[in-house]
């Protein structure tokens, strides 16, 4: 017994000091509890008196390293710098980007710059406006949590937007790729369909090609002839294929024509070389050394149709326009007198405007000439122009007096071009326009007409009428004539 008592006082003193230290140990926790809600709550609340933490610097280290890098990016660091909200009040430092819809407050002693949450009641219309479907759809979430993102999930963010517009732009051009693909074939595709269904495709080159060896051919029937004539015009309107045409011997076929004993040969031939004589001064050159010329000279001093006429002045009218050389050439051949001809033949009044037309346009291109600027090329031009000397000879031939009768047609547009010609020629025909007593008659009596008509259409509404303008040209030149 002896030997056990002491054993047991010493547990008993042993469980006493267990009891004891249990009994610290729980008060310390609740210490410890205690310190740390009133340490967080003050670091929530941003209170100024507590100093950081270690693992807040190491936080604002990786903040400022984060920073660094998107500043590398190509983001101003000043825009990374956020101001971010509580419910408490909290000092705006100078260049912090502040929220909008936060309270404010300025000191105006101390110039301190406060801001806040707004409170819970201030944010019932918010909260109601962001319950609405409509709202809702429209503006998204919107999170004022400043912990919501970090910096290196924005970096992630950004990065995937990046990515996801290269993306896009990417699908969006394969798509408009194929729907080109799905809009259009190739043409090797199309050559081969077409070889399928016994077609095959032709440039005008070939065209023509064939065209020329149909009308060359002598195999061919005279309408096959014609045919082909008529669709070579469609080809050579454009200047390269009028080339082309020249290139491959078709030019001198079409002059070799002209000579054909067939009328409607002779009419289908000029037809096709005033289409490839219009503008082409190449082909112009080519034509006048082929003796295109002196053949369409004969045809309009023969005895031929009408439509053969036509034709012909047609394709003479296309080679002489903008070709200096070759309206002296006209004029030495006799080309004036074989146009006055056509006046006195019967059955020509057709013709009679369509050369008055031509005279007006040979005298206007050498007279805007004249106030063209002035380089080498002009003076060139100039000096062919000077050798022609068309406005002399239309006096002398008495064109004066032909042109000035054509008034007394009927046509407005004749009356027109009539007017516009003489006027042109009017300091060069005034003496044999004085002389003319009928003229001074024709143009009273046009005067009245046309100050009755122009009187009409200002009464529609018509201010400038054409009618008016032709009143203005008799005016003119009956003013001119006194």
């Amino acid at each position: 017994m002896l030997v056990t008592r002491p054993f047991l006082i010493g547990e008993v003193a042993m469980s006493h000091s267990i009891y004891v230290r249990s009994i610290v140990a729980k008060l310390s926790l609740v210490v410890l509890l205690l310190f740390a809600t009133s340490f967080s709550s003050c670091l929530n609340d941003r209170v100024a008196e507590f100093a950081l933490t270690k693992k807040e610097e190491s936080d604002l280290k990786e903040q400022k390293q984060n920073s660094e890098e998107l500043v590398e990016e190509g983001f101003d660091s000043e825009d990374l710098e956020v101001f971010y909200p509580t419910h408490q009040w909290q000092t705006v430092r100078p260049g912090q980007a502040v929220p909008t819809g936060l309270h404010i407050q300025l000191n105006l002693q101390t110039g301190e710059k406060l801001a806040k949450l707004p409170d819970d009641d201030d944010d019932d219309d918010k909260k109601s406006d962001m319950k609405d479907p409509q709202k809702s759809k429209r503006l998204g979430h919107v999170d004022i949590d400043p912990s919501s993102f970090t910096t290196q999930e924005l970096k992630k963010a950004l990065a995937k937007m990046k990515k996801t517009m290269m993306e896009d732009d990417v699908l969006a051009h394969k798509a408009h790729q194929e729907d080109v693909r799905r809009r259009f074939r190739p043409i090797e595709k199309l050559k081969e369909e077409f070889r399928e269904l016994n077609l095959q495709l032709e440039t005008d080159f070939e065209i023509m090609f064939k065209l020329i060896n149909k009308f060359n051919s002598s195999a061919s029937t005279l309408e096959e002839k014609i045919t082909a004539l008529y669709d070579l015009e469609y080809y050579v309107h454009q200047v390269d294929n009028a080339k082309d045409l020249l290139s491959i011997g078709g030019l001198q076929l079409l002059i070799n024509g002209l000579n054909s004993t067939e009328p409607l040969m002779k009419e289908y031939a000029s037809f096709v070389l005033g289409a490839a004589l219009s503008s082409n001064p190449k082909v112009q050159i080519a034509a006048i050394e082929g003796g295109a010329l002196q053949k369409l000279l004969v045809i309009l001093a023969t005895d031929q149709s009408l439509a053969v006429k036509k034709k012909a002045l047609f394709a003479l009218s296309s080679m002489l326009r903008h070709f200096p050389y070759a309206q002296q050439q006209f004029l030495k051949l006799g080309g004036l007198q074989v146009l006055r001809n056509l006046f006195t033949e019967k059955g020509m009044e057709t013709l009679h405007i369509r050369t008055v037309t031509l005279l007006y346009d040979l005298v206007v291109e050498k007279l805007l000439l004249k106030d063209s600027p002035d380089d080498n090329q002009i003076r060139e031009r100039a000096q062919q122009y000077s050798q022609v000397n068309l406005v002399p000879a239309v006096v002398e031939q008495g064109w004066c007096m032909i042109i000035s009768n054509l008034l007394k047609m009927p046509e407005h547009d004749t009356r027109e071009k009539v007017l516009k010609t003489m006027h042109v020629l009017l300091d060069s025909c005034r003496d044999s326009y004085k002389e003319d007593h009928s003229l001074n008659h024709t143009v009273g009596l046009l005067r009245q007409e046309y100050e009755e008509l122009a009187a009409e259409e200002q009464k529609e509404g018509e201010e400038d009428g054409y009618f008016k303008e032709l009143l203005g040209s008799i005016n003119s030149l009956a003013q001119q004539l006194k």
